[in-house]
């Protein structure tokens, strides 16, 4: 199994395989790229965006700075806005619905640590270095229809169903199910989005 591989099952795996950090490097010259593109430059940030991602449909707008960790396990669905300074760590999928509107400094993160040390960094060495924390991922869903509040973060493992809205600065650390309007730290259900 590749790291990767591993990556992608929720497995321990080493960031510092040469294949994934191959495609962070990409990743992160993509995104630069794509954040310092002229704003009325649409053309070019679509090419940028379709290199990036990992599926990317229609009428999608990306306000830069954007930023992934790599990028092609992103998949954005039909009328989908991601408004600035969105930090997307994307060691497994993330998969946002169409009609998706997500405000400015919303963090999605589907990487998470061992929280044992020697799991984490596997032995020291005697000169007190290691090589690459290991790392282990959950997917993030998020249903169609959706309204992310700015400066929201989203947990690794956390699915959000169709139709709900997340208030602005909530933390959301399980599934919010369909039609719900929910917020806090953490996050939890207020009332139905009816």
């Amino acid at each position: 199994m590749t790291e990767r591989e591993k990556m992608l099952a929720g497995k321990l795996y080493d960031c510092g395989d040469k294949e994934l950090l191959d495609r962070w490097h990409l990743a992160k010259n993509l995104v630069r790229e794509y954040n310092n593109t002229q704003s009325e430059d649409l053309e070019n940030k679509n090419k940028i965006l379709k290199k990036l991602l990992g599926k990317i449909e229609e009428n999608v707008w990306i306000t830069p700075p954007f930023y992934v960790d790599y990028g092609n396990n992103i998949y954005i669905g039909n009328n989908t806005e991601i408004n600035m300074n969105c930090t997307f760590l994307d060691d497994n999928k993330i998969v946002i619905g169409k009609n998706g509107l997500i405000a400015p400094n919303v963090q999605i993160y589907t990487a998470f640590h061992p929280t044992n040390d020697i799991e984490r960094f596997g032995e020291t060495k005697e000169n007190g270095t290691f090589k690459f924390c290991k790392t282990q991922t959950k997917p993030v869903i998020i249903g169609d229809n959706v309204w992310i509040g700015g400066g929201v973060i989203i947990l690794p493992g956390v699915t959000i169903g169709n139709n709900v809205i997340i208030g602005a600065g909530s933390v959301v650390t399980k599934d919010i199910p369909d039609n719900k309007i929910a917020y806090g730290n953490p996050c939890r259900i207020i009332r139905d989005n009816i």
